[in-house]
């Protein structure tokens, strides 16, 4: 399956609830071993379970519900040179064209000969900073999380996929950010395969909070004032291995590395260019 960039290291989990999203859509067949296969029940257990729980499962076939848990590591922060361990719990559904994820709702406007075009608005959750979350980043103050609104245009081409997208966080940093990527898939057997790399850019909104210093934050912080100006903020190349144990369940594992480059490259905030970043996923589909 395809990814779908992030714009933060730590909210890089909102992706796999959108690549795993369209995981469950797929008509997989697992293999006739299947380590989860625990044998035929009895015809009375069969029957309770089907009286009592059929409906429900139908509907949450449906709707192509995916639930997952796992763990991420990754810096504490853009530019850090911390890092740390962060579980993850997930749930999406898709019904239509429409799919909720912990980043929110996205709904697929067109899609036609290898296009899409696709809306989305929730809550920037990767998005914020704390003071508290470094002592390097002691004086600067914390930025707000706030609300997210976007869209995304893709093409497939056979196992490859080219896609532009556009967020702007409302509240926060008021910032806005867009990225260029490209990714190629491939299933083989039970595993589906995936790479991809992309280039993020943002605006003077978002890169002056992230990564700029003001006279206030340089007295309290003792980082040198720094002014941050809108660019290409980072280059990402990342890639991930599905491995469908069965035609329920799954096991999800993503490495990525991230280089900052330009005025973020250059921020004093900054300790560390390359980010790099891992997860662990298991997830069942109904």
């Amino acid at each position: 399956m395809p990814l779908t960039k992030l714009f933060s290291a730590r909210s890089r989990y909102i992706v796999v609830a959108t690549s795993l999203s369209a995981i469950a859509l797929l008509p997989f067949k697992a293999n006739a071993a299947e380590p989860f296969d625990k044998g035929p029940a009895s015809p009375s257990a069969d029957n309770v379970d089907e009286r009592r729980y059929g409906p429900i499962r139908q509907k949450l076939s449906d709707w192509n519900v995916m639930v997952a848990g796992g763990a991420m590591y990754a810096p504490k922060y853009e530019g850090s040179d911390e890092y740390e361990v962060v579980p993850i719990p997930m749930v999406s559904a898709t019904i239509g064209r429409f799919t909720i994820s912990p980043g929110g709702l996205s709904v697929d406007v067109l899609e036609a000969n290898g296009f899409k075009v696709s809306l989305k608005g929730g809550y920037d959750l990767g998005g914020g900073r704390k003071e508290k979350d470094s002592t390097h980043l002691k004086g600067l103050g914390n930025i707000d999380a706030g609300a997210l609104v976007g869209g995304q245009i893709s093409y497939e081409m056979g196992p490859v996929e080219f896609s532009a997208s556009v967020d702007k966080t409302i509240g926060g940093s008021d910032g806005l950010q867009g990225v260029l990527g490209a990714n190629v898939s491939h299933n083989y057997n039970n595993f589906i395969f995936a790479a991809g790399a992309s280039a993020t850019f943002a605006d003077e909104n978002y890169m002056q909070s992230y990564f700029g210093v003001t006279a206030l934050q340089s007295a309290r912080s003792g980082l040198p004032q720094y002014d941050a100006g809108a660019g290409l903020k980072r280059f990402d190349v990342e890639a991930s291995v599905t491995y469908m144990a069965t035609e329920n369940w799954l096991v999800r594992g993503q490495v990525g590395v991230g280089f900052l480059t330009g005025d973020a490259k250059d921020s004093p905030i900054v300790r560390k260019n390359t980010q790099p970043s891992g997860m662990l996923l298991v997830g069942y589909r109904f």
